[in-house]
């Protein structure tokens, strides 16, 4: 059986000491992700060879399309990816090639503008090159009220300053949208960058915070799993929040956290970020890219 995919990228979330006191994911605040990432994940190597510290850039495009990034790059990329791996990003990421072998492909993050303004962002994301170039639909304020959307956030407080007057939704409302995305797609992306942001504040009650907001979310999120010909993955391009004794990413290895249909060949398939992307392709039953 084919599954229905939802893939879950959570930035900067390594697998770290087994001490609750360096490590906020162990500490209480967020029971679901932990278990998960107890019983049903495999460590996955985000270094890649490379020397240094792993980033963001580079991780999210290998993570992605299965490419050493960092190999490619000739260093770890931090932030937003420059016009050779945008390029790489462009020609090889997952939601293209689901797209164009036919299968259902999306973004599931809401942006505060419109499709135009997207494409013309500066400086874009990893994960906004591949929707860009996948074709899939953007999605805006009228895809959030209309709960078609999740924004990135989860409770979508951040858009107020930016002028949004819709509903805010509860995480576990916003899990629930993001199934129900899903169970519509064959492949559903979606992204969390708090973790990140939170792991280098390195403030242990604004991490928990974060992680007890994602938890959450989580639960819900994580139904999608429970009928047959569903699979939920969760994966990071790099360490930082599971130590709150640095204020920088992290060597350790992220998750490969994996729920449903085929969930034992992916995570037996993955070694290291290059590894996630052909897993997926070859659960989709997608042609060699």
């Amino acid at each position: 059986m084919t599954p229905r995919v939802l893939l879950l990228f959570v930035d900067g979330l390594g697998l770290g000491e087994s001490d609750p006191a360096v490590n906020p994911v162990l500490g209480g605040a967020c029971p679901v992700l932990a278990r998960w990432l107890a019983e049903e994940a495999v460590p996955v190597d985000a270094c890649l060879g490379v020397p240094g510290l792993p980033q963001s850039a580079t991780g999210q495009a290998a993570l992605l399309t299965g490419v050493n990034a960092p190999r490619a790059m000739g260093r770890h990329v931090e932030g937003f990816p420059g016009p050779a791996l945008q390029e790489i990003v462009r020609s090889r990421n997952l939601l293209r090639r689901a797209s164009a072998a036919g299968r259902r492909a999306t973004f599931a993050n809401a942006y505060f503008m419109d499709a135009v303004t997207i494409a013309a962002i500066r400086r874009p994301s990893v994960t906004t090159v591949a929707a860009l170039s996948a074709g899939v639909p953007m999605r805006g304020p009228s895809d959030l009220t209309a709960n078609r959307a999740v924004y990135q956030d989860l409770t979508r407080e951040g858009l107020r300053p930016r002028g949004y007057e819709g509903p805010l939704v509860d995480p576990a409302e916003a899990g629930a949208h993001l199934a129900a995305i899903a169970e519509e797609h064959d492949l559903t992306l979606f992204e969390f960058f708090q973790t990140d942001r939170a792991g280098h504040s390195g403030e242990r009650s604004r991490a928990e915070a974060v992680l007890s907001r994602y938890d959450r979310f989580l639960e819900t999120a994580l139904r999608f799993a429970e009928a047959p010909g569903r699979l939920v993955l969760l994966s990071s391009d790099h360490g930082n929040i599971e130590d709150l004794g640095v204020r920088t990413h992290t060597r350790n290895p992220v998750p490969l956290a994996a729920r449903g249909t085929g969930a034992d060949s992916v995570r037996a398939a993955v070694r290291d970020l290059t590894d996630i992307a052909p897993a997926i392709a070859g659960a989709l039953g997608l042609p060699p890219g």
